[in-house]
């Protein structure tokens, strides 16, 4: 599946192309089998999850896997991550669950994340947000923002 989704048009605030590059760079030394033109996707879906997150702090929000495969990479970058969470207008903490949850409970929590989305008028880039089980424990451990 070809994203036409560019960083601009769905998240309002552009990812620097110096700083799509660490990350899409780091993305793929982290797991491999991730190509470029997938990792550059994620590097945007995950930008519009930051962005949809910051913007309503009150909702729980959850990433797919892959996006979660994103927000891991931009956390190292902690000087790119604070400056972008300054740009959409809050930082956004990545607050693992320490409650176990059912892989149903992980499914339904990220369709309810892609359905924020959507609702805030972004485009959802379908393959990112797979409800799919992943291999990631991390993922389904309950990774969301800080609400």
């Amino acid at each position: 599946m070809t994203s036409t989704i560019t960083p601009t048009a769905t998240t309002g605030v552009p990812v620097p192309d110096a700083v799509r590059a660490r990350l899409i760079t780091r993305i793929r030394a982290d797991r491999p089998e991730i190509g470029a033109e997938l990792a550059d996707r994620i590097v945007t879906g995950t930008a519009v999850f930051l962005a949809v997150g910051a913007a309503n702090p009150e909702a729980r929000m959850t990433p797919s896997a892959l996006v979660d495969v994103g927000w891991h990479a931009w956390v190292l970058h902690t000087i790119d991550y604070a400056e972008y969470c300054e740009r959409i207008g809050r930082f956004v903490h990545h607050v693992p669950d320490p409650a176990p949850r059912t892989m149903a409970d992980a499914r339904a929590e990220v369709s309810r994340t892609a359905e924020r989305i959507k609702a805030a008028g972004h485009p959802v880039d379908a393959e990112l947000w797979t409800v799919a089980a992943a291999d990631c424990t991390q993922c389904h451990a309950g990774c969301s923002d800080s609400p």
